[in-house]
Formats: structure tokens, C-alpha cells, sequence
């Protein structure tokens, strides 16, 4: 999910920690404008604190990114995880999350997949960063291929690596294309490519 749907809030109500205030600010500011292209500067005037207290917390920029990225990827892990609870089967959870990505795309202010935007600013495959990106990365393929596996594929792993693909291609459509065109032709590509790695299909 990462903007498959609302994404975790950045309200400050309440008791926030200066922890959470900071990330609050980093979250809608490295979506909205990119992350090179937010100062650490910026994000300090945005949650009211004074460097100092910044650097006591994140003591480089790159370690903010990946506070962020976690915290992205610990809200679409369980807001996938209710999806599944919620839906009566595997086929069912495809379904719902088709049509997530696909509502999520028609909101204003959707830029896509947080971590396909932050891979596409980290060049280097062995940073912190990119690391991160690759673990959630993992994650998905892991839920897809057992969810394939629920669902007779007999190569869940090849196909969760195309479903993978499949979500990516979405994810980037919904930012570039007619959002709501999105969620039906995503579901009706993770069941092809389903139905292609069941039992008896074509080779």
C-alpha cells in the first residue's frame, strides 16, 4: 500500500513525541516534494523544533528516511493484515486490494509508491535507504506468494514476482494515468497471471 490508501496519519493531536512530530513532518513532506528535495531545514520548521533537538533524534537526514520508510511500511503491513482478516479468501483479498490501490489513486496528492520514489533518489542498491525499500519489497513478495499458494498456483514464488511487477505498474499508472482505470485492470492482471500458474494451465 505506501499511498495504496490514505497512508498513516501526520495529525499532531494529542501527546505527540518530538520523535512523532518529527516523522509526522518528514511523511508529508518527503511525499509531497521528494525527499532531496526537502531540507532538513524544512522538515525542522515544519514540526517546530530547533536543530538541535533534530539531530538529537535523527542524527543524519538518511537516518530520517528510513525512520519514514519504516513507519510506511509498518502501516501498509497491517493494513494489508486487516484487508486478509477481513476478506473470506485469498481471491477476495486480490480483489480488495485492486480496488485500495485503485481508490487511492483518484485522491488528490497521490505520487505513487513511497519506496519506488525513494529508490529512484538512492542510487546506491547497499544504503540504509534502499535496504529498507528492499525488505517491504520482500515482505510483499512473501503475502503474494502464499496468497498464490492459497489459490492452486503451483510456482507461487513466479508468481508473486509478476504480481509484484503488476502492483509496481500500478502504482506508477495511478500517478501518471486515469486513476480510475486502475483497480479493475490490476485485478484483472493478478488473476490472469493466476489462472496462468494453476494446475493444468498453459505451459
Amino acid at each position: 500500500m505506501s499511498t495504496t490508501t490514505d497512508g498513516p496519519t501526520t495529525t499532531t493531536t494529542g501527546a505527540r513525541s518530538t520523535r512523532d512530530r518529527i516523522l509526522d513532518a518528514a511523511v508529508d513532506l518527503f511525499y509531497n516534494q521528494g525527499i532531496r528535495a526537502t531540507s532538513a531545514d524544512r522538515i525542522i520548521e515544519r514540526a517546530g523544533i530547533t536543530k538541535v533537538t533534530f539531530y538529537r533524534h535523527f542524527r543524519t537526514k538518511d537516518a530520517l528516511v528510513i525512520a519514514y520508510l519504516e513507519r510506511q511500511a509498518a502501516w501498509e503491513r497491517d493494513a494489508f493484515d486487516t484487508l486478509r482478516e477481513t476478506t473470506a479468501d485469498a481471491a477476495e483479498g486480490f480483489r480488495a486490494f485492486a480496488e485500495t490501490i485503485g481508490t487511492a489513486s483518484c485522491r488528490p496528492g497521490f505520487r505513487g509508491c513511497a519506496f519506488l520514489n525513494a529508490a529512484a533518489e538512492y542510487a546506491d542498491p547497499e544504503s540504509g535507504v534502499r535496504q529498507a525499500v528492499a525488505g517491504h519489497r520482500k515482505w510483499y513478495r512473501e503475502t503474494f506468494a502464499s496468497m498464490l499458494e492459497e489459490m492452486g498456483a503451483t510456482d507461487p514464488e513466479r508468481a508473486a514476482d509478476e504480481v509484484m511487477m503488476l502492483r509496481d505498474g500500478a502504482m506508477m499508472a495511478g500517478y501518471l494515468d486515469e486513476g480510475s482505470r486502475v483497480g479493475p485492470a490490476l485485478a484483472a492482471a493478478i488473476f490472469a497471471v493466476a489462472s496462468e500458474h494453476q494446475a493444468g494451465s498453459r505451459a
